[in-house]
Parts: structure tokens; sequence; C-alpha cells
């Protein structure tokens, strides 16, 4: 049942049996149909969820009520909202499953205990913050300094397999097109594509 989030976690540090099984006793395994909100917009976020199967997203709305897509979560990733979770503040943003899923959660007060029970975790999290954090200054600087094709192949490079689980308009909304936008820059791929196997 822990196979996958096991080995998650011994990525991050060299972990005794006791501690994986003091790990594993405080997560909540839950499954989720797709096209349930985890979290809306005004929630406290009561959750850190591990992936075990399935695909999610993080959106927020606009001011001109347009969906911004931040994040795609897939297997063997972590979704929360940080901010809402950590100071329980209502969020701003939504978290919305694309796929049936099957996670295990953290609350506030069990993510507690594991920290307190096992320090080695403290570690853990917060390498996961760092990587997201970078994740997210190379994104910035991608959306500055990049054109519309370099930010979609290197959207195809980092995360190969999302296209073929999630709607083109998703796609578009976390690049910052439109969908006719983001449907003129695959064609154009598409011929320059043809045309060097020519």
């Amino acid at each position: 049942m822990f196979e996958e989030i096991n080995a998650y976690i011994k990525r991050y540090s060299d972990f005794t049996e006791q501690e994986i099984a003091d790990f594993n006793a405080l997560l909540q395994p839950k499954t989720v149909a797709k096209k349930t909100f985890l979290l809306q917009e005004g929630e406290i976020c009561k959750f850190e969820a591990f992936i075990k199967k399935g695909c999610i997203r993080t959106y927020y709305i606009d001011h001109k009520g347009t969906e911004v897509t931040l994040q795609f979560a897939i297997e063997n990733w972590w979704v929360s909202d940080i901010a809402s979770f950590h100071e329980q503040k209502p969020s701003l943003m939504f978290i919305e499953t694309l796929e049936d899923c099957e996670l295990f959660l953290l609350s506030p007060e069990t993510k507690e205990k594991l920290l307190s029970k096992v320090p080695k975790f403290e570690r853990m999290f917060r390498l996961m913050v760092q990587r997201n954090l970078t994740r997210l200054q190379e994104r910035l600087f991608q959306t500055i300094a990049t054109t519309a094709v370099e930010k979609y192949l290197d959207f195809l490079e980092r995360y190969p397999s999302i296209p073929q689980r999630v709607a083109q308009h998703y796609i578009a909304s976390y690049l910052g097109f439109s969908p006719e936008f983001l449907s003129k820059v695959r064609t154009k791929l598409s011929k320059k594509s043809k045309t060097a196997k020519a």
C-alpha cells in the first residue's frame, strides 16, 4: 500500500524501518473521484497530499473571471496550498482532481506529530520546499525571458506525460496563452518538424 510514498521519502534520507512505520501510521489514505475540489478559494487548506495515482490541477480565478492554472501534479508529487496550510488562513486558489486519484494526506496536526517524532522529516520537507522555490524561480524567468515556442517546448520536456492527460486549454492557461494561440504554436512546431524531416 505504501510502496510509492516510502520509495519517495527514501530519496531524502536513510530512514529506519521504525521511522517509516511511524510515518505510514500518520498518513490518511483517500480515494477521490475525478472533478472533485480538494480545496476552494476562501477555505483553509487542511492537507498536504502525496499523489499515489492520478492528476490534479491547482488554479486561481483572476479579476477578469479567468481561470489561471498554477500547477499540474501527478504521481509521486505533493500538492497543497503551502501558505494556507502553514498559516491556517483562507486560500486564494482551487485544487481540483482531473482524474480519479489515490492520495495520502497529512493534516497540520499529523505533520506536527511526525516532525516531533521523527525529526529527519524536517530536512525532507525543507528540501521539497527548496525544490519548489527553484522551479517557481525558473518559471518566472521563462515567463519574462523566453518566447512562446520556447515556453511550450520546455513544458513538453519537463512534463512529457501531462499533455496526454489534461485538456489543451488547461495547458494554455498554465503557459499564459489563449487556447487559440497555443493551437498556433503547436501548428508552427508541427510544420517545422515536417520541414526538417523532408
